[in-house]
């Protein structure tokens, strides 16, 4: 069954709606070059409105382990995602400083990006085009990955019902896709996560 992840959440009402939704999981970008930064200060506000069932995810690029494994260990977040040029090196430093899940995010661009991104040695894999705006790479790349995996970049309420057909991924990842304006739509919320609900069905 396909999990859904709302990621880039930055306000109350963001929230409020993930909520109602009961998504398994939300995302707080942490990478300040992001249009959808956060400060810890507002993602510790936003995480105590969250629903306790909800699991927040922290997206780090190239952040200090130290500074991740805090929040994690200190329940800020519940799973770190890892969205730069992290190695296998960084992913054990920071294992060694907490237990919590780690994500790996990989930009798909040939067959080569899908083979690392298998093997990986973090706990989940994320998928991605990797541009951040709201574009899907070339599907076909990944045909042939067998570990589950989150499926990102360019997912939106026309495409992701085609998506989880295919490929029945572990999760599926939407940022831009439920934006408007460069803010989340409560309205493409609703609407994307009852179309992955209605093919995990099938």
């Amino acid at each position: 069954m396909t999990k859904i992840k709302l990621c880039g959440l930055s306000r109350a009402c963001d929230i409020e709606m993930a909520n109602r939704l009961q998504t398994e999981y939300i995302g707080f970008v942490f990478a300040k070059k992001s249009k959808r930064y956060i400060t810890l200060q507002r993602a510790r506000e936003l995480k105590r409105l969250l629903a306790p069932e909800i699991e927040a995810v922290g997206v780090f690029v190239n952040e200090d382990p130290k500074i991740i494994a805090n929040l994690l260990n200190y329940d800020m977040i519940d799973m770190a995602q890892l969205h730069g040029s992290e190695d296998e090196d960084y992913i054990k430093r920071l294992r060694r400083l907490t237990d919590r899940p780690i994500i790996q995010a990989f930009c798909i661009r040939n067959k080569e990006d899908a083979f690392r991104a298998e093997s990986s040695i973090a706990d989940y894999i994320l998928l991605d085009a990797g541009a951040g705006d709201g574009k899907a790479f070339d599907w076909s790349l990944i045909e042939n990955i067998k570990r589950p995996y989150y499926l990102a970049g360019g997912l939106t309420i026309d495409n992701v019902t085609a998506a989880i057909k295919r490929f029945r991924p572990y999760a599926v990842d939407v940022s831009s896709g439920i934006e408007t304006d460069g803010w989340k739509d409560t309205e493409k919320m609703a609407e994307f996560v009852a179309a992955v609900r209605k093919e995990r069905k099938l």
